[in-house]
C-alpha cells in the first residue's frame, strides 16, 4: 500500500513572523504522522524551513527550480542552491508556471529530469483548463503532459517522481473535481505511468492538488488511486493543514 503523501505549497505568501507562528503550529501537533509532510515554501524562505524543521517529521522543498545548472540566469534558482537549504522535493510544472510564464512540457520534462539528476524528488504537476475539460479533453491534455516527462526519462526513473494532478478549473476556486471524476484522471495517469514502467506505476504516488480542503479531503483520499493532496489555501493554515494530515 502506497503511504500518503501531503504537499503545502504556499505559493507567493508568507513573511518570517507568519510563516514562525504556522511551522511552530504544525509541529505542536504533529508528533509522528502516519502519512509523509512536505512544506513548499517560497525560495526567501527555504533557510527558515530549515532552522524551523530540522529534526522534525517534516521535510520541505521548493516551488520551482531552473533547468540550467548554473550560469547567467538571473533570478533563477539552481538545484545546488536548493540542495544547500535541505530541500528533498521541488514542485515542477505548477498550473501557475504554465500559464503566466510560458512553460510547455518540454521544459517541464527537462526540469523534472534535472530534479532526478540533483537528488531531488519532483512534484509534477499536470491538469486540464476548464475550457479543455468541457471540450472532452482532459485525457489527452493531461496524457500529453505527462507523456513529455516519461519520454524524458529512463524507465528505472519513474519510481522516483511524484505527480500531482490539479484541474485548473479547481485551483483556488472553491470548486473541486468530485471524488470519483479525480480518481478516473488519476486512473489515466496511472495507466501511463504503467507503459513507461509497470512496476514502478504501482508505486508512484500520484496526487490530488485542485482545492482539496478539511471538509473533502476524506472523501477523496479514499478514492484506490488517489495517494495524497497538493495541498494550497489549507496549507497556511496550520489547524486545516493538520487536519488533513490527520485524514491521510
Amino acid at each position: 500500500m502506497r503511504r500518503k503523501l501531503i504537499a503545502g505549497n504556499w505559493k507567493m505568501n508568507g513573511s518570517l513572523a507568519a510563516n514562525a507562528a504556522l511551522l511552530a503550529g504544525i509541529k505542536a501537533e504533529l508528533a509522528q504522522p502516519a502519512c509523509d509532510v512536505v512544506v513548499c515554501a517560497p525560495a526567501p524562505y527555504l533557510a527558515q524551513c530549515k532552522a524551523e524543521l530540522t529534526g522534525s517529521p517534516i521535510v520541505w522543498g521548493a516551488q520551482d527550480m531552473s533547468v540550467h545548472e548554473f550560469g547567467a540566469y538571473t533570478g533563477e534558482v539552481s538545484t545546488a542552491m536548493l540542495l544547500d537549504f535541505g530541500c528533498k522535493y521541488v514542485i515542477i510544472g505548477h498550473s501557475e508556471r504554465r500559464a503566466y510564464h510560458g512553460e510547455s512540457n518540454e521544459l517541464v520534462a527537462r526540469k523534472t529530469a534535472r530534479a532526478l539528476s540533483a537528488g531531488l524528488t519532483p512534484i509534477v504537476c499536470v491538469g486540464e483548463t476548464l475550457a479543455e475539460r468541457e471540450a472532452g479533453q482532459t485525457d489527452a491534455v493531461v496524457g500529453q503532459q505527462i507523456n513529455a516527462v516519461l519520454e524524458t526519462l529512463d524507465a528505472s526513473a519513474l519510481a522516483k517522481i511524484v505527480v500531482a494532478y490539479e484541474p485548473v478549473w479547481a485551483i483556488g476556486t472553491g470548486k473541486t473535481a468530485t471524488p470519483q471524476l479525480a480518481q478516473e484522471v488519476h486512473a489515466v495517469l496511472r495507466a501511463k505511468l504503467a507503459t513507461k514502467n509497470p512496476m514502478a506505476a504501482d508505486n508512484v504516488k500520484i496526487l490530488y492538488g485542485g482545492s482539496m480542503n478539511p471538509d473533502n479531503a476524506k472523501e477523496l483520499l479514499a478514492m484506490p488511486d488517489i495517494d495524497g493532496g497538493l495541498i494550497g489555501g489549507a496549507a497556511l493554515k496550520a489547524e486545516d493543514f493538520l487536519t488533513i494530515i490527520q485524514v491521510a
